[in-house]
């Protein structure tokens, strides 16, 4: 690998570059994708109120503590609890109050009987009840606080606000959050070979693919798309795009194709003082480019340098761009789970460089890992791509992978699907 950066030396300069973004307060229900910055605190107990785990009466543990199908416990009742009652009759001994799940617990009651432990249930619960089996005492009532207390954190700094997050937030009583602003980004193709998807094709031209893929892997990482567009190997195009992004102080620049040691590699070419460019020891994925670019108001934008081929691309958007776009998040865990699996199938791996694979996990029986193409990680395997829905990494030590190997893998968002 003589002359070939590692993949952890080419990170390192990455992230040391990258600064949190600066905070937003959002809405919980505007808030879905973001990243919390600031501990969000419960405004409430969780639950608000000792309340019922069970459909059936409130009652004293001491009246019913010898119930059984031989020795029944008759109670009167005396209250009806629905959920949403402030209610709190007294129960006298002897004495019970029919209530609904949720329904605050009356502060006379210490146990909860459940329909079903009663002769009538529901359908003979109004005026009295016979209990057939004592509960336990306190059974099938949640207290107040026993998940949290008002002023206990909910969620910390880097935590990424999914979908069950936004709901214990809610469930706490919080309307805002104060969050990470989403990292602008824009997307850049090069390549006069470039044209958009549908239009008529003439000899060595393909349908322009990578500002699509790179914007909703962007998109996926919680970034907003400030644009994505696709310029030829001329140069001009590509600075009059670069100024516009510098003008409008976008976070991140990532430009796919163009990085590479040929003649006509415009970024490269046009960005050589601003932008480092490496040979990093992976495949797919070896030239790489990375610089930081002065924009408006004193900020700075990472501008990232991708191989053109669409595989490529979206490992090197993996292994460097999606964490940067965390790290700008402030996100607490900014690489994805590492998962060990088993090989299903055996496949060679590239001489001296570490492979990232694109490939789909099987889960019929037990779960296994194989490529998602016979052609492995072929980087112009751009259609093959659509299959993967995760990616194996094979040290660049390893020159083939045998069936039952075991294999680091990555799963990507949609593996399921």
């Amino acid at each position: 690998m003589s002359g070939h950066r590692t993949v952890e030396e080419h990170l390192g300069d990455v992230l040391a570059a990258v600064h949190p973004l600066p905070v937003e307060t959002r809405a919980v229900a505007d808030a879905r994708g973001m990243t919390v910055r600031e501990t969000a605190r419960a405004t409430v107990d969780i639950p608000v109120f000792d309340n019922s785990a069970m459909d059936g009466f409130a009652v004293r543990h001491a009246d019913v503590a010898d119930a059984s199908a031989d020795h029944p416990v008759t109670l009167r009742v005396v209250a009806d609890i629905p959920a949403g009652s402030d209610a709190d009759p007294i129960l006298a001994p002897g004495e019970a109050a029919r209530i609904m799940t949720g329904s605050p617990v009356p502060a006379d009651a210490d146990a909860i009987v459940p329909f079903e432990d009663t002769v009538g249930g529901l359908a003979d619960s109004l005026t009295q009840t016979t209990v057939l089996r004592a509960p336990r005492p306190a059974a099938h009532i949640r207290r107040a606080g026993e998940d949290l207390r008002a002023g206990d954190p909910v969620l910390g700094p880097g935590t990424l606000l999914g979908p069950l997050q936004l709901g214990a937030i809610a469930a706490a009583g919080i309307t805002d959050v104060v969050v990470s602003r989403r990292p602008r980004v824009a997307i850049v193709s090069t390549g006069s070979e470039l044209v958009e998807a549908g239009a008529p094709l003439r000899r060595g031209q393909i349908p322009e693919s990578n500002s699509v893929l790179l914007a909703a892997m962007a998109e996926a990482a919680g970034a907003e798309v400030d644009g994505r567009t696709s310029v030829d190997d001329e140069g001009g195009a590509l600075r009059d795009v670069v100024d516009a992004c510098a003008a409008a102080s976008v976070d991140v620049i990532v430009f796919s194709g163009g990085v590479s040691a040929g003649a006509f590699e415009v970024v490269r070419n046009e960005l050589s003082a601003t932008m480092t460019f490496s040979r990093v020891g992976m495949q797919p994925g070896k030239p790489q480019g990375f610089g930081v670019l002065p924009v408006a108001d004193g900020h700075s934008a990472l501008l990232f340098g991708l191989p053109g081929n669409p595989v490529s691309a979206a490992i090197s958007f993996e292994v460097f761009v999606r964490p940067a776009l965390l790290a700008l998040q402030g996100r607490t865990a900014i690489h994805r789970p590492v998962l060990r699996l088993p090989a299903s199938v055996a496949w060679r791996t590239p001489p001296g460089r570490r492979q990232y694979l694109p490939a789909v996990v099987d889960t019929d029986a037990a779960w296994s890992v194989r490529p998602a193409t016979a052609g492995g990680s072929g980087s112009h395997l751009a259609g093959g791509l659509g299959q993967a829905r995760a990616v194996a990494i094979v040290p660049a030590e390893v020159d083939a992978v045998a069936v039952g190997d075991e294999v680091d893998v990555w799963l990507l968002e949609g593996w399921d699907a």
